[in-house]
Order: structure tokens, then sequence, then C-alpha cells
């Protein structure tokens, strides 16, 4: 059985959505940032805010564990996981509430995986699979199996990878 490895954030997470949220929330310039607007390398600069606020989002806790499902995530992962092994794979250790958080929102959405499947870790490049599917460039880059970039608002501009457009389009690549 070939091996698949899945990101979390912007991948099987809204990640952008959460950030639109909090930032949505928590302006005090009247401002409203819609995801569309999320497009380039960095949030923080794409809502005029300082990268320190953005940052501070990220280790508060509950930020994590109550981001929304990306769209279709749980059915095509659920049909992935009977012809892959299937390996949760997130760079979770720079943020302390993001550990429990991502192991207790994983067993709320995908029961079907079991803990042991589960590898939060600071850097994916130590784990060995056929697939890998990720929104940074950064983990894509050193694997040594078939990278394929999730579609994010903050990728918009890489290149050279094959591009995963949403779940739908993961199930149609990888299902035979």
């Amino acid at each position: 059985m070939k091996r698949l490895l899945i990101d979390m954030d912007d991948v099987l997470a809204d990640a952008s959505g959460q950030f639109v949220k909090y930032f949505n929330q928590r302006n005090d310039r009247g401002l409203t940032l819609s995801r569309e607007q999320l497009r380039g390398s960095n949030w923080a600069k794409a809502a005029d805010i300082h990268q320190d606020t953005v940052r501070s989002w990220l280790l508060e806790p509950g930020f994590f564990g109550t981001m929304p499902l990306m769209p279709d995530a749980v059915e095509v992962v659920r049909e992935l996981h009977r012809h892959y092994e299937i390996f949760i794979v997130s760079a979770a250790i720079e943020f302390p509430f993001s550990l429990k958080e991502k192991v207790d929102w994983l067993a709320e959405h995908f029961p079907f995986i079991n803990w042991r499947y589960i590898v939060l870790c600071g850097h994916k490049h130590m784990i060995e699979a056929d697939f890998l599917i990720d929104d940074h460039e950064k983990n894509l880059v050193h694997f040594s199996g078939t990278p394929l970039l999730f579609d994010a608002p903050h990728n918009t501009a890489i290149t050279g990878y094959e591009r995963l457009l949403s779940w739908p389009h993961a199930r149609q690549r990888l299902l035979p």
C-alpha cells in the first residue's frame, strides 16, 4: 500500500479562513477582510497588520482547535484512506497550544485516522512516503516522493509543483 502524507493547516483545516475570522473580529479600523484578499505570501502584509499580531493569534488557545474544515476534506480523505496508508503531518511544535488542539481537532473530524498515524513535528522531510499534500513549498522542496501543492491564498505565485485545487481534485488525481 502506498503511503500518503497530508498536512493540516490550509489543507485539511481552513487556516486562511480562521485568520480572516480573527482579523474581522479584532481589527479596530472597521475593515472587513475576505479570503480572496489574502492572495500573496504573507497574511499580515495582505491585511496590513503587524506580523507580531498574527503570531500572537497563533499562540492563543483555541486558534487551531476551532478552525473550519476545508470543503470536501473528510469525504475525500475517507476515500483515500481505503487506498493509502495515510499519515497526517503538521509542523505543530512551534505553537504549543496547537499540539493538543490539532490532535483533538483530528479526532473530532477524522476519527478514522488512528492517533498512531498523526505526526506533529518540526519538519516533515524525515518521513518517507510516496506522496505529500502540503500548502508550503518549504515542505515540498526536500520531499523525496511526489510533492503535491494544495492551493491556498499564500501560494498562488508558486510554480514547479503539481497543484491540487481542491479535495475533489485530489480525489481525481490520487484515486484509480
